[in-house]
Formats: C-alpha cells, structure tokens, sequence
C-alpha cells in the first residue's frame, strides 16, 4: 500500500470503528467489548471515543510530518529508481554470459547461465527517500569470481555505460563492493557467489539450495537481504511498520544517534528494534507504536539482546567482546547486528530513550506536539567544549575517500578520545570550513565538563593517524585535531551536501585500455545466440 493510500485511509476511517488497525488501542482484540473500564495504553481513564480519536489525530499528525520531511519520494524518484535496478539487472544478466563464454562453459550450459540484482537496505524495506542510496546485491553463478569477473570485467562493462558515474572499488571492506551512480542514483553493489549456473530473477535466499557450500564474503554480502526479508516476514502489517521505521529514523538522525561508523545505530538495528515493537503490538496505532517504542527501550535491561519471535531459540551473547546493546540479527538466531556502539555512544542513545519516553508519555494531552521529540539535538547548549576534527586534502576530488577513510576509522579515535577525557558525543553532522583554502569536512564532538584544562591531544593525533594510514592507499590527506569552544562552532552551517557520500572507497586506477583476466583470450562479447530461450532450469524450492 502506497504512503499517498495509508493517510487517505487514515482520513476517512470512523475513530470509534475499532476494526481498523491502524486506530486499536494497544491490547485490544478486533472483537473485544470496548467500554471505559478497559485500562488504556496511554494512561488515562477517559471515554474510548475519545482516546481512539486522539491516538488517530496523532497518527496523521506523524503522517503530515513524514511529507513535510520529503521522508517519502515522489512517483517519479520511484519510476527513476526502478528503472535503474531494471538496466542493472540487465547488465549483469549480459555480465554472466560473457564471463560463461570465456569461462569455456558448454553451450549446453551457456543459454541457462544468469545472475540477478537483490536489493536491500531502506530501499528493501521500503523506507527510502528522495536522497537515498540503492543497496543492491549482484548475485552470480559460482563460475564468475569476484577478483577477476566481479572486479574488473562487470567493472569495465559499468564504465563503458553513459549511466554509470563516480565508480569506485571497495576491495578491503568486510563485505567488498562497487559504488557508483547510476543515473545519478548512489548505488552500492556487494557481490555474492553461489555454487550454481542459474540464478532465478528473485532467488530464494533462504533455500539451502543456493546456499549450500558458499563462501563467506558471499554469505556475509548475502546476510542483508536475508535480514530484510525476515524483517518483512516477521512484523504483522508491512505498512505500519515502514511507518514506524521512518519516524525512528528521523528521531535517531536528528537527535545526533544515527550512524554506525560513529558508534550508534545503522538502519538494520533501528529496523530491528521497530519491527520487535511491532510485532508485539498488531493492531496498534502509529501513535501508539511510537510511545511503546520509547517506553520499551528506555528501561530495556542491556545487554539483553533484542529478538523478534520467530521460533529460534535466543542467541548466546559472544564472551569475546563486550556487546553495549546487541540485537540479533534477524535471519540467523546466533549472530548479532554488526554494532560500534561504546560506552559514550552507548550513554547517549540511553538518554535519548529516556527523552523520548518522557515527551511521548503525555501524547494525549491536547498541547503534545510531535515537534519537539524530533527537536535537533542543541550540541552548542549541552557542551562547553568541543574536539574539532579537521580533515583536508589538496584535491577536492580525493576528499571524500579520505573522510571515508577516517570516518571508517572514528571508532578507534572515539575510544582513545573515552580513555583520555572519560566522554565523548561524535556529532554525525559532517561541516565545511569555508574560510579554510583546502577543501575539507570538519567534525565537532561535544566533551565533558570535566578536564575542561585539556587543550592538547596531539598524541590521540598522531596515533590515530598511524592507524588509519595503515589501511588508506590512496593520497595522503591530513588530520588536525584541536580542542574548542562552544562559541567558536560555526553560526552558520555549512553542511558537506554537495559532495559525494564520505562512505569508504578507494579509488581504481584508471587506464585508457580495458583491463582482462588471463584466461580472457579476446574481448569479451555480448553472446547473443545464447540469450533468448524458453527453455528454463528447474529448482526444488526455489522461489523468485
């Protein structure tokens, strides 16, 4: 159901008709007798009618503010959006043939041979908006290798497209990819491999089928969409759950706790904890859901690990490494959602639960306004004092690997920063000094009241940067870290928007002539005779 269908539906519907689940008082059956003794979510005794318009009032209300914050794209950011998955999935259909075709596979095998684009992340689950990325999944046959077939053929054919743009290797990641844009849409592609020839346009990515004997950067690249579609499997209505999602999310990003790499939550672990209220409450209101939300994790009991109900037995927490808020991953009952979170980061989302709880409490009050749960968070009012991070490259064009870099890094600096200081809150929020004569992003991370006599961390500096140029191979950036005042932030914003994503990539060296495998004998060619058939391999099980 489209966002456009929900909020007519929400206009129109009868507050007392308790049928609709989108206006149930949490608790409350379908077919319940309904009268004023019933006790109320919310915690008032009033008549019901009132409470169900009220808590329906409310639900709009977050509705209207999901448009106000462009949280839902257009139609044609939609169509665009399709349309781009479409070429890619053709591309990597074109992909798998050439790679057949040298490979020497017998033409037998060669018109069956086929890969497949799965996406994920909150364009899989449906809580995208205008400016998100497109986490894609590029699903081959066991016979294309990553290294060579992934990496350097489906890369050349990427390049050669008019769409394709800012492409850039991630060789080093723990789940390595491709990022580019594709008609000006930011698209990460991870690639999985499966012991297979053939692999349906919407392969079932729980069959044992496909996924017997895979390797572990496959299964770890695979691990996303199966977390999304268990997601999806799980929680009772899919609509309202994207609702739910999307006003978490807003919360998180402007409360200053949203980002992994930062050590806060990443949109599987909002995902996770939104489909757990979900799936407890059926039959509640979007307004309903939210207040139970901040009620449920502001006395959660961490580190108790968050898992949805879905039969598996509860996950032993790892003694390895200390887990601040683990939450399971939700297609495997032993593994958790990969988390940064520290003892700072962890202090500030507990907080921010308890905020939310308290502002949310009183949500039938006739003055309650959603506004001020979703309040920016006042980083310049809260902390004296601040560490500026001052990043900067002489090419404005090697910049954002550089911040990538180190951003991938900042859970290191954020733990020598606890060690020395005792607290630290990274404000997510990526600035530009534009007084500075080299292009740049600057950070400003809010710091205790205590050691306020503390004006010089060129240690946490120097070791930090050994670290980080330890992994970086690209053009040495620079690094300045200095301890500031709350009146020297900058008065006037000046957000890093217009370049590209800081996300880690390093870039491929270019070259004027294609580059092949070995066993690539001639240039690599669209095997049209191979293409079309009606013929089509049969799977046990195998969905798509």
């Amino acid at each position: 159901m489209e966002f456009g269908n929900l909020v007519k539906q929400q206009l129109i519907v009868d507050p007392g008709h308790v049928n609709y689940p989108f206006v149930q008082p949490i608790g409350l059956h379908p077919n319940s007798n309904l009268d004023s003794s019933v006790p109320q979510v919310m915690g008032f005794r009033r008549n019901l009618d009132v409470i169900l318009r009220t808590e329906m009032e409310r639900s709009m209300s977050l509705f209207q503010m999901m448009g106000d914050e462009d949280l839902v794209p257009s139609p044609e950011e939609e169509i665009k959006r399709r349309n781009a998955i479409h070429k890619l999935k053709q591309i990597v259909k074109e992909w798998v043939k050439t790679v057949a075709y040298h490979r020497g596979l017998p033409k037998r095998y060669l018109r069956f041979a086929s890969g497949t684009i799965l996406t994920y992340g909150s364009y899989g689950l449906g809580v995208h908006n205008s400016e998100s990325d497109i986490d894609a999944l590029c699903v081959g046959p066991g016979f294309a290798t990553i290294a060579e077939d992934f990496f350097i053929v489906l890369h050349n054919m990427l390049v050669s497209r008019p769409e394709v743009s800012d492409i850039h290797c991630v060789k080093g990641a723990k789940v390595p990819l491709m990022r580019f844009k594709f008609d000006g849409i930011s698209i990460d592609l991870p690639y999985a491999r499966l012991k297979v020839i053939s692999i349906p346009e919407d392969v079932d990515v729980f069959n044992p089928f496909f996924l017997k004997n895979i390797d572990d950067t496959s299964w770890k690249s695979l691990s996303g969409v199966r977390a999304n579609r268990r997601i999806l499997q799980l929680v009772p209505n899919v609509e309202i759950f994207q609702a739910v999602l999307r006003c978490v999310k807003l919360w998180a990003k402007k409360r200053g706790v949203y980002g992994n790499l930062l050590g806060f939550f990443g949109g599987v672990h909002l995902a996770v904890l939104s489909a757990f209220i979900c799936q407890r409450h059926p039959t509640a209101s979007l307004s309903a859901l939210i207040f139970v939300f901040f009620k449920t994790f502001a006395f959660w009991h961490w580190p108790t690990p968050v898992v949805l109900q879905d039969g598996v037995a509860w996950p032993v927490i790892p003694t390895d490494k200390v887990l601040w808020m683990p939450i399971q991953l939700p297609c495997s009952p032993y593994e958790f959602c990969h988390s940064n979170v520290v003892r700072s980061t962890f202090l500030k989302i507990k907080n921010e639960f308890i905020r939310g709880h308290l502002l949310t409490k009183d949500m039938l009050r006739p003055d309650f306004d959603w506004n001020i749960l979703f309040e920016p968070f006042p980083y310049p009012r809260k902390y004296v004092k601040f560490v500026k991070i001052f990043l900067s490259t002489s090419d404005k064009d090697e910049l954002g690997d550089w911040v990538g870099c180190v951003k991938s890094r900042f859970r290191c600096l954020i733990i020598k920063l606890e060690e020395l200081l005792g607290f630290c809150d990274p404000n997510p929020t990526e600035y530009v000094d534009v007084d500075a004569s080299e292009p740049n992003a600057v950070f400003y991370w809010g710091l205790p009241p205590a050691r306020i006599d503390m004006t010089d961390i060129g240690h946490v500096q120097e070791e930090f940067l050994k670290s980080t140029n330890n992994v970086y191979q690209g053009p040495s950036g620079k690094m300045k870290l200095s301890i500031v005042q709350a009146d020297q932030l900058p008065q006037k914003a000046h957000f890093a928007s217009e370049r590209r994503s800081t996300k880690p990539c390093w870039r491929t060296v270019k070259s004027n002539q294609c580059i092949f495998p070995a066993c690539y004998k001639y240039q690599p060619i669209f095997v049209d005779r191979y293409l079309t058939t009606n013929a089509r391999p049969v799977y046990p099980s195998a969905g798509g």
